[in-house]
């Protein structure tokens, strides 16, 4: 008995094996395409329920099994899940270009979307319908038969590689390790990063101390270790990811897909990937991108260039650098921060306790949204290290299942990402509450000290954890608008805007207390927090719209067959934003996961677009208090329970009363 073709309601982890995903997968292929067999020949007229609806609702299978799989591929994988990954995604591509390519079923949307007026649609209904419509006329129904052939293989190559993409990430990032023997060369790092370096040592049955490419051990080496050459050697391995003479460089991949991307987006007549992404977004086209993104760059700029030359001076009085490199740059930015507003960041780990912070989370999520979280033992997962959570609301209906999954572990991609293992949707008017999980890489807790979080790793669980709140939170009649299935510029925004409550004293003293002592944080710290809150944030905000120049680049380009070498393109790319000497033997296009193994090509930008949305939102609790009911509920009724059910802007005015501006979060960087 194969378990994922099984009726299931949670994934059932337990008792699915390799061997089930691949004839599971086939199985409700199979099943999908009877589904889309029964609309295409029902003899009726084509009307909003026996066409739109029933279209929705085809394929569940489908979604919830690829859904178990592509996540344990990114937060559980092994060789066997990896040839799987490779061999099922063109199978994938293929099904989603026989619904997009299937002429008699666009001809019954076509009939639906050119009577839309017959029908009386409320506006969630009217959004259903057109995002269809729109799914097929943009991905080739109107091409023809020679045209329709092209399309389904250059949708197989990109599957097949950005998945490869990916694995080559995961395999250099994982190949390197730096075994240290001499305790000399641990000067500088706080304890806690000796410990999980032993600890990852005697695991590997080595003597000595051992880091990786891995955030948690990557992030403190750089941060702290006195040792400036071997700062260097981390941050070389660090920046040579895909971009080596081995069997992971990632190069060929990066110009194959880019140029296969244009391609595409040609044959669909689009100028270029850009302008056929951009046109479903907020944005809508790439020069709107390209001015939003210089705008802020001209504002940060200058500021960023005082920052680095600051930082650069700090480093030659302290240390006699005269020339400041990458390598440096966290380490002298953290004992120049220390010294600005006597705030060490180890000083304020010991407050953040995995536990703590998670409760505090959940705390927050109560007040403003009325939302418990109670952990439970009763539902599969996929390992041991992850928590599961029934979620109610205070009258005790049932919201979600919960799932988090927060420490490192070899098979687990670096980074933090939201997933779900089930939609909301109402079927014969009963809500079907959808599964959400996040998964992070936070430092594990050792023999003798817990999971304890730096300040930037709380933002991260909280960022997670407001995607997640747009999940649980979804309250909408058809899946495919549900939760988190919103325009990818606005998506940031729930995520983003959770962030801000870390650095506000009423919430801090819910959950930042002491491991040992169980004391609230003091005040003073609170204060250094919110202070330092815009410190260097000139130079983030150009590392940032540097990363997202570097996309348009990539995909507003009207020829990339002329593109001969990732490096140099890159090096041109970043000339607008760069500050510290180039590093010949690194690249960032060859790990940049986002875009060329997630969903962010051409959409890097929507973390800074959602900045914009974010402070201004944030503005707005803070008027009326961080707590305050009345706002959260009007974000929660407008915002995070709506999903894609309205245009995004439509949604955001009737939350905020008026359109966005820069205003809040150039106030909020300390840029104006």
């Amino acid at each position: 008995m194969n378990p994922l073709l099984q009726e299931f309601n949670t994934a059932p982890f337990n008792t699915i094996k390799e061997a089930h995903y691949k004839p599971a997968i086939e199985a409700a292929i199979k099943i999908a395409k009877e589904e889309i067999n029964t609309i295409v020949n029902n003899t009726e007229t084509p009307t909003f329920e026996n066409t739109t609806v029933a279209l929705d609702n085809s394929g569940e299978k489908i979604d919830r099994i690829t859904s178990i799989f592509f996540n344990l591929n990114s937060a559980e994988t092994n060789d066997e899940i990896q040839q799987i990954a490779q061999e099922i995604s063109p199978w994938l591509s293929e099904f989603r270009n026989d619904i997009t390519l299937n002429t008699a079923l666009f001809l019954k949307v076509k009939t639906v979307f050119e009577n839309k007026e017959r029908f009386n649609l409320n506006t969630e209904q009217l959004m259903l319908l057109e995002n269809q419509y729109k799914s097929f006329s943009r991905n080739g129904a109107d091409l023809n038969d020679e045209d329709k052939t092209e399309l389904r293989k250059i949708d197989a190559e990109l599957s097949q590689l950005s998945l490869k993409f990916g694995e080559n990430l995961l395999a250099d990032g994982n190949s390197f390790e730096l075994l240290l023997t001499d305790e000399a060369d641990l000067a500088g790092l706080p304890e806690s990063a000796k410990q999980a370096a032993k600890e990852l040592a005697n695991q590997k049955e080595k003597q000595g101390w051992l880091f990786t490419l891995d955030y948690p051990s990557y992030i403190p080496f750089m941060t702290y270790a006195d040792n400036r050459a071997l700062r260097k050697k981390l941050a070389l391995a660090f920046g040579k990811k895909g971009f080596q003479q081995n069997e992971f460089n990632n190069e060929e991949n990066v110009l194959n897909i880019v140029k296969l991307r244009h391609k595409r987006a040609n044959l669909l007549g689009y100028k270029t990937h850009a302008h056929f992404v951009l046109e479903e977004r907020m944005a809508e086209t790439p020069e709107k991108v390209l001015s939003f993104s210089n705008d802020l760059l001209a504002k940060a700029k200058p500021a960023a260039k005082r920052e680095f030359e600051n930082l650069q001076s700090y480093a030659k009085k302290l240390d006699g650098i005269t020339e400041l490199q990458k390598w440096d740059g966290a380490y002298y930015s953290e004992k120049l921060k220390k010294e600005l507003f006597s705030l060490d960041q180890e000083l304020l780990k010991p407050y953040f306790k995995l536990e703590n912070v998670i409760d505090g989370v959940f705390e927050i999520a109560n007040r403003l949204y009325d939302l418990k979280f109670e952990e439970i033992s009763t539902i599969d997962t996929y390992h041991e290290d992850v928590k599961t959570y029934n979620v109610t609301d205070t009258s005790g209906n049932f919201i979600s299942y919960f799932y988090a999954d927060f420490h490192p572990r070899p098979g687990k991609r670096n980074g933090a990402w939201m997933t779900s293992y089930k939609s909301q949707q109402i079927v014969n008017e009963k809500n079907d509450r959808p599964h959400v999980s996040i998964v992070c890489n936070f430092t594990k807790p050792t023999a003798t000290k817990p999971s304890l979080l730096t300040f930037n790793e709380v933002t991260t669980l909280f960022h997670e954890f407001g995607h997640a709140l747009h999940g649980m939170l979804a309250n909408t009649t058809y899946k495919s608008l549900s939760g988190t299935s919103v325009s990818w510029d606005f998506v940031e925004l729930p995520s983003q805007v959770l962030e801000n409550w870390c650095y506000e004293k009423e919430a801090l003293e819910l959950f930042a207390k002491h491991y040992e002592t169980g004391e609230t944080i003091p005040m003073e710290l609170v204060t250094k927090i919110k202070e330092s809150a815009s410190f260097h944030e000139g130079m983030q905000t150009l590392r940032q719209l540097s990363f997202g120049l570097l996309d348009m680049q990539w995909h507003a380009g009207e020829s990339p067959e002329t593109i001969t070498s990732v490096k140099s393109f890159e090096t041109n790319a970043f000339s607008d934003t760069q500050l510290y000497p180039a590093v010949a033997e690194n690249c960032m296009s060859t790990a940049f996961a986002h875009i060329f193994q997630g969903g962010y090509s051409a959409g890097y930008y929507s973390y800074k677009w959602a900045e914009v949305l974010d402070a201004d939102a944030f503005e707005y609790f803070q008027e009326k208090g961080v707590f305050n009911k009345e706002v959260a509920t009007k974000f929660k009724e407008t915002v995070l329970s709506k999903g894609g059910t309205e245009k995004p802007m439509d949604l955001y005015k009737r939350f905020r009363g008026k359109e966005p501006k820069p205003d809040a979060l150039l106030k909020r960087a300390g840029l104006i």
